[in-house]
């Protein structure tokens, strides 16, 4: 008797096999948690607590991403219901990260709009020095308009079969947001002014310092995208994951207007 059964799927849907890294991503997110309170209380061993964490959570999200990746290239399990699906998530993923920006600028506005007599009733508070609106920022504005300007560009040239464009789009892209997050950094270390300087320190570094994780974690995004494109895995019909990295830069972009605009410009008035 034959065995060898063929199963046919009636339905455009994904039904996703058992995973381990759901779990193991909960699991990793906790100890990341932990190691960071005990880090910033001070508890000794709390730094080695944060690094255990912070590398399993990384380790665990490369294997999960990894899996998705073979599932819409090698696999075809990747339907246009299912990357409609994904895009859906994404989006509603950016909705959520909205919200987050809105709380911190919700914060920034509720201190600087009617600054507290205890900071002496002005904004920038007495003893602040602002940083210039027109100096390292107004330059990292072009940086990232520009490489929004590029992954478009690197978009529209892998649709239509270029594919030499859309790797030099991609690439420029990249050297734009690691010379924005190098001049970033540079900025942070020649600021006259720490986290710890009260609520415009804190205002401040929570807002830019917010972004810039985002800005890293676009790059890597956009980065592996890259990777997928030298390797023949995303093509002018195929490429969802390019799109998604476009989407979220994109919104990175749109932050940082509205960072430049509120804290770096309006707030240094």
């Amino acid at each position: 008797m034959n065995n060898n059964i063929i199963k046919f799927q009636y339905f455009p849907f994904h039904l996703v096999d058992p995973s381990p890294w759901p779990i193991l991503t909960s699991f990793s997110l906790l100890n990341l948690t932990i190691g960071a309170v005990l880090y910033m209380h001070g508890y000794n061993n709390g730094g080695y607590v944060l690094t255990i964490g912070f590398i399993l959570t990384t380790y665990v999200m490369i294997l999960w991403f990894k899996d998705v990746v073979t599932e819409g290239t090698y696999l075809g399990h990747h339907t246009t219901e299912v990357k409609n699906g994904l895009m859906l998530g994404l989006i509603l993923f950016i909705v959520s990260e909205v919200f987050a920006f809105i709380s911190v600028f919700w914060a920034y506005f509720h201190s600087s709009l009617s600054p507290a007599i205890e900071i002496g009733g002005i904004w920038p508070p007495i003893g602040i020095t602002p940083l210039d609106p027109f100096a390292i920022p107004l330059l990292n504005t072009f940086l990232l308009l520009s490489s929004g300007a590029f992954i478009t560009y690197g978009h529209h040239a892998l649709i239509a079969g270029n594919r030499k464009g859309a790797i030099d789009g991609v690439i420029l892209t990249i050297i734009l947001a690691v010379i924005f997050t190098a001049l970033q950094y540079y900025e942070y270390s020649e600021a006259g002014f720490t986290i710890a300087d009260g609520v415009y320190g804190s205002a401040f570094f929570a807002s830019t310092g917010l972004h810039g994780i985002h800005v890293i974690i676009g790059t890597i995004f956009i980065a592996v995208a890259l990777i997928r494109i030298i390797n023949y895995q995303l093509t002018n019909k195929h490429h969802n994951g390019f799109e998604s990295s476009i989407l979220y830069w994109h919104f990175v972009d749109v932050v940082w207007l509205f960072l430049f605009v509120a804290v770096y410009f309006w707030g240094n008035t």
